[in-house]
């Protein structure tokens, strides 16, 4: 684990600063990587994808856990540091690539059963998470350091203000729960906002049984216009009826409705067409 001396003396022998438009900001306290690591309850046995490794302290502290350690990183400059600090593990693998387009069927092979640990640039980490969802079936768990406002986004509960279409789209897919919060004193550069830790658990089928295309698509036109009644948002897609068939009152507002009501007016959509 790095202390902010050893940091600065790793980016200094490399040449490097943090890299604003990568959202660099380094965990610099031993105490918080060994915590979540705790938190993502892996250990020996266990295969874990790191995205955003860094320079290493949280990658070393899942690595002491005895778990098998895919080290993702996208700053060339970074990597052969990185690459030089997980030399000594035999657990720890370093790949360079760029999370938001890579090949993960190739990262991770078919099996099922990863677990993504990762502090998360905040300028990626809600559409990362998404597309992982969708996409990459075979992480089965998340546990990522993100944005307190993107965490509570992901985790809220209906008829609140942090609840929207992405907290339906998580919804949809897994369970969703704040484990902890995080001071901004920990990084290196220390960033304006406060970090949250957000634990998604992917279901074992998801929550409603409609295809996502429809689903998201109401969800997304919905909450396009939040503020609106659902006869208005939705007016150009769902018909009078179709609400009633659903039995959802058209006078309420998008945040009103959870997941399975919003699977119910999809699937009476998508039987409308």
């Amino acid at each position: 684990m790095h202390n902010r001396a050893a940091i600065g003396e790793l980016l200094a022998r490399g040449g490097l600063s943090p890299r604003r438009d990568l959202g660099q900001n380094f965990v610099a306290d031993a105490n918080t990587v060994r915590r979540i690591a705790r938190l993502a309850e892996v250990g020996p046995g266990d295969r874990v994808v790191e995205v955003g490794a860094g320079l290493g302290s949280l990658t070393l502290a899942l690595a002491e856990t005895g778990a098998q350690i895919v080290a993702v990183e996208v700053d060339r400059g970074v990597v052969p540091l990185l690459s030089e600090i997980a030399e000594p593990y035999p657990n720890i693998t370093v790949v360079e690539a760029d999370a938001m387009d890579a090949d993960w069927p190739a990262l991770l092979g078919d099996e099922p059963g990863w677990v993504l640990v990762a502090n998360l640039p905040y300028n990626v980490a809600t559409p990362l998470i998404c597309d992982l969802l969708d996409d990459v079936p075979q992480i089965e768990r998340m546990l990522v350091m993100v944005q307190r406002e993107a965490a509570e986004r992901f985790c809220a509960v209906p008829r609140t203000p942090q609840y929207g279409s992405v907290t339906v789209k998580i919804s949809y897919w897994a369970t969703a729960r704040i484990a902890g919060y995080v001071p901004a004193s920990v990084f290196v550069p220390r960033p304006n906002v406060e970090s949250a830790l957000a634990e998604i658990r992917r279901l074992p089928q998801p929550a409603v049984d409609v295809p996502p295309s429809d689903l998201f698509h109401l969800v997304r036109t919905g909450f396009g216009q939040r503020r609106k009644m659902l006869r208005r948002s939705l007016a150009d897609v769902v018909a009078p009826e179709t609400f009633q068939a659903a039995a959802i009152d058209s006078q309420r507002r998008p945040e009103e409705l959870d997941v399975y009501e919003w699977g119910r007016l999809a699937a009476a959509w998508r039987a409308a067409q």
